[in-house]
């Protein structure tokens, strides 16, 4: 690892999970097993101290090239990030996968978050921005979310409209209670058709026949749901409107947070939600 300056004092933080970290000093080499977090730690300026992303780090661009790809959120390369020599490694709780994240806790300082709701993300952000040292630019950015989602303009008084959220095909998969993607949901004036099952549940086309859902949104991600799929789900409900929906703006919970709130309002336009 390369050392600072005898000044720097050791760190010791509280993850998502209340788990204890301890930092020798301020990461100097980072190593990101989650997209959303990668884009995060890039837009708080730390681009040059990313030694390691996941093969799913599409945000930004460059991050596959300027760090090197550890593997995937849930089969990590464990030679590849032991070369990096990372002296810290940010993960999650639900991407990743509790034996590799197991694996690497003996050796590495792992910083995992754990995240339901935006109030949690942006705790996250605030987090990482303490531990990284740029807790200047991670505060503005969680304050510039939060004040992004109250102006949300939410018809006041009338029952949110029903949706459900597809998030894979073959099984068919929703999001439903306990997922930030229903938090997002409800942000953006929507009522979970499936709000009374746990987190990502196998449904039959009877079950969402019979939940009868006013909108059916498919995700872009983790399944890329397009077109010919739009096609499928209309017919098994012909009375809901059926929509392609940014996965991304509905469960990245990092900096990409910033689009989520305009995006929600324009979907509402479109579909005719005020």
């Amino acid at each position: 690892m390369n050392a600072l300056p005898t000044s720097a004092r050791p760190l010791t933080v509280t993850d998502q999970l209340d788990r204890r970290v301890t930092l020798p000093f301020t990461p100097q080499r980072i190593i990101s097993l989650v997209p959303s977090q990668t884009e995060l730690l890039f837009d708080l300026g730390l681009g040059d101290r990313v030694v390691g992303v996941t093969k799913f780090c599409i945000y930004p661009p460059t991050a596959r090239r300027s760090a090197s790809v550890i593997g995937g959120t849930k089969n990590f390369d464990f030679a590849k990030i032991k070369a990096t020599q990372p002296d810290l490694i940010i993960g999650n709780k639900e991407e990743n996968y509790q034996e590799g994240i197991a694996q690497l806790e003996p050796h590495f300082p792992v910083w995992l978050s754990d995240i339901t709701t935006l109030p949690e993300a942006l705790d996250m952000i605030r987090r990482v921005g303490d531990l990284t040292g740029k807790a200047h630019l991670a505060e503005p950015l969680a304050t510039e979310i939060k004040q992004s989602f109250d102006r949300l303009r939410l018809a006041a008084g009338q029952r949110p409209p029903l949706a459900a959220y597809f998030i894979w095909r073959k099984p068919y998969m929703v999001a439903a209670s306990g997922t930030f993607i229903d938090d997002m949901l409800r942000r953006a004036g929507f009522r979970n058709a499936f709000a009374g099952l746990g987190r990502y549940p196998e449904v039959t086309p009877e079950q969402l026949a019979e939940a009868a859902p006013e909108h059916i949104f498919l995700s872009s991600e983790p399944y890329p749901f397009g077109e010919k799929h739009r096609i499928d789900f209309q017919e098994l409900c012909p009375a809901a409107n059926v929509q392609v929906v940014d996965g991304e703006l509905f469960s990245w919970y990092g900096s990409r947070l910033r689009l989520s709130a305009e995006y929600f309002q324009r979907l509402r336009t479109g579909l005719g939600v005020e």
